[in-house]
């Protein structure tokens, strides 16, 4: 079974995983707090667990945390009652703001969907209109929210912010074939496309979700090509764009290359699915050579394996792992020392760990989606009833 980690980051099952439904809706800020779940693991972190306001409690429904920035905020969405997206973000105290776009639609797979987020508090989201049109948003840390659409976009997605308050994403046209973008603070928008790109419905050049532009603008992402094959690439701020494929990643529709992240020294993290759709971590260095990266306990049928989703400032991995079962687990790949060279990122260690609460059955289990410097890792996980709820792991001192 595909799980939403990984449909969060492919566009083409990204939209159907979203949408259908009609009306419009009003900014609203709320500040209230939430009740917390503490656990402690094995004596090595704590795991706190919880709800947006608001959030459905129906399966399928819930609370999404995506997004830790370096001073502990955490950026996500719900899904209410009536399967209406809403975006918030959690302060390090535990203080819970929630917020709609103004435009954002009121019907079932519209709304809000805010993702990744910067040092300074800045996040970087898009929204569901109320014909499912999408657009891109950024909302500054005192709240304000800009909205805005690519050139000659159909729909606009936006999911990465750089502390610049660079923004990377991605746009599909009137032909329905996706382009990336860049848009600098002041609203301007540089658009490109992979070499290689397919240029048919739903083919074209994407970017990953979070973590795809680093602090200097380098930026990482995929490409669809005209057999649906993926493959990574990596633009450097200068506009120069490389292509690449992890060894071993299989040829046909589906399969390929996945980049999921890049750090400050151009690591780029990510997986690739085999030719019997097996999925594997890879690491990639700034001078191109990759390693692969399999957790203990990874399944190895089709859909099963390791999916890496994140990577810090650090270069610290965090992702899931999907068992024989089908069931998700968390994992994080930490580097020995803070030398960017290709040595060091051959020598991670891995720990993997499930929250507690987190369902058992195939889709359910636990969801990382990104970590800050501090090792502070949050996400969300699935229970046995199939509702989603947020976590935040701490490392004890």
């Amino acid at each position: 079974m595909k799980t939403q980690a990984k449909t969060c980051k492919l566009t083409i099952t990204r939209a159907a995983a979203l949408a259908r439904g009609n009306a419009a809706l009003v900014v609203c800020l709320a500040l209230c707090t939430v009740g917390l779940g503490r656990s402690a693991t094995a004596g090595e972190s704590t795991i706190i667990t919880f709800d947006a306001p608001g959030a459905g409690t129906s399966a399928g429904q819930g609370t999404f945390a995506f997004s830790i920035n370096q001073q502990g905020a955490i950026a996500g969405y719900y899904l209410d009652m009536s399967n209406v997206y809403h975006g918030f973000v959690r302060t390090r105290r535990g203080h819970i703001t929630t917020f709609d776009v103004s435009g954002a639609g009121t019907g079932a797979f519209q709304g809000t969907l805010p993702y990744g987020s910067n040092p300074e508090g800045a996040i970087a989201g898009f929204y569901a209109d109320s014909s499912y049109v999408y657009h891109g948003f950024v909302r500054a840390p005192d709240g304000n929210i800009t909205t805005f659409d690519a050139p000659d976009a159909g729909s606009t997605f936006a999911a990465n912010i750089n502390p610049a308050g660079v923004i990377a994403g991605d746009y599909s046209d009137v032909n329905n074939v996706q382009h990336a973008y860049v848009r600098t603070p002041d609203g301007n928008f540089t658009t490109f496309d992979a070499p290689g790109a397919g240029t048919g419905a739903g083919q074209g050049t994407f970017t990953g979700f979070l973590d795809c532009i680093n602090p200097e603008g380098a930026m990482t992402g995929y490409s669809l090509d005209t057999n649906n094959e993926l493959h990574g690439y990596v633009r450097a701020r200068d506009g120069n764009i490389t292509t690449f494929d992890a060894p071993g990643a299989g040829t046909g529709a589906g399969l390929g290359t996945l980049p999921a992240g890049i750090d400050p020294a151009r690591t780029i993290a990510g997986e690739y699915f085999d030719a019997s759709n097996v999925s594997h971590g890879f690491v990639r260095a700034a001078h191109g050579d990759i390693i692969n990266v399999d957790v203990p306990g990874a399944g190895t049928g089709s859909g099963q394996g390791t999916y890496p989703g994140y990577i810090n400032t650090r270069g610290d991995i965090v992702g899931q792992y999907v068992d024989a079962g089908g069931v998700n687990h968390g994992f994080v790949r930490t580097q020995r020392d803070d030398n960017h060279d290709f040595a060091r990122i051959q020598r991670g260690d891995i720990t993997t760990f499930d929250v507690p609460g987190a369902g058992s059955g195939s889709g359910q289990g636990t969801i990382p989606g990104s970590s800050d410097p501090a090792g502070r890792i949050t996400g969300y996980y699935v229970d046995a009833s199939g509702v989603y709820h947020a976590f935040l792991r701490l490392l004890d001192q």
